[in-house]
């Protein structure tokens, strides 16, 4: 009998690994924005530019972590951490592959996150989130978020969580 792993390791934000995890899911998220605002898919020069313009240099040391998961030693999806203070801690870039979804790996990633953002010092975890991203919406709940006021003016986002870490 061969058992599949999932491991949570912190990762380079500019490894070629997060660049493909951060491709895939600022695709992923504009074009469902945009096919359900606009009927269509995101332009592909706005992608390149919008992808370009976040490097994701928030997620670096000594203030930010990137977290991979790799279910079976493959790169699987990925869940970011940036603290905002010297105890709020803002979760980012929560994604898994498709093909990954259902397997237990948002959960852990999640639970990876909030151990990084504990270790950084963070007594609470924030996060903000699109009214069509059920899935997320979903999971932050079960996994304990509350939803609350907004604590961002971020064009897109619709919902805004928080989480004690205590």
């Amino acid at each position: 009998m061969r058992f599949v792993m999932w491991t949570v390791t912190p990762e380079p934000f500019d490894s070629p690994v997060a660049a493909a995890l951060w491709r895939a899911y600022y695709t992923e998220v504009s074009d469902r924005w945009y096919l359900l605002h606009e009927g269509r898919r995101t332009d592909p020069a706005e992608l390149e530019r919008e992808i370009a313009a976040r490097s994701g240099a928030e997620l670096a040391p000594p203030r930010g972590r990137l977290l991979v998961a790799r279910y079976d030693g493959e790169p699987a999806g990925s869940a970011g951490v940036r603290m905002l203070d010297d105890t709020t801690a803002e979760l980012t870039r929560v994604f898994l592959y498709e093909p990954m979804r259902g397997r237990g790996g948002a959960p852990l990633l999640v639970g990876a996150a909030e151990d990084t953002a504990r270790a950084l010092g963070a007594t609470r975890m924030i996060l903000d989130t699109r009214g069509d991203l059920v899935e997320a919406r979903t999971l932050y709940t079960r996994l304990g978020y509350t939803e609350t006021e907004p604590h961002n003016d971020d064009r897109y986002a619709e919902h805004w969580f928080s989480k004690e870490l205590t």
